[in-house]
């Protein structure tokens, strides 16, 4: 009998806010790349927690757009170069 390591990693919820038009973002990418919305988080805070630890991390989703970005934006957050920009910066008229 195989258990996954899902079957013996302990669950717990975690409730998150963020603008609608994000939501409205991962919502699509989820369903367009037949995932949750949960699974992705999972997989970046996995992906973040093995790059702080200093172990090997392995390509999470099949699309090369996303693990490419999560790349950039560790690497931005971890050199002090990236760059805040308000709501209305991003998603004003």
């Amino acid at each position: 009998m195989f258990i996954g390591l899902e079957d013996i990693m302990a669950k717990t919820r975690l409730n998150i806010s963020t603008d609608k038009d994000l939501a409205d973002f991962i919502k699509l990418y989820a369903t367009e790349n037949r995932t949750s919305i949960a699974n992705i988080i999972t997989q970046y805070i996995l992906s973040l927690k093995r790059r702080v630890e200093g172990e090997k991390t392995n390509e999470i989703l099949s699309n090369p757009i996303f693990n490419e970005s999560m790349i950039e934006v560790q690497t931005k957050l971890q050199n002090g170069t990236s760059t805040w920009h308000s709501y209305d910066d991003v998603f004003g008229d």
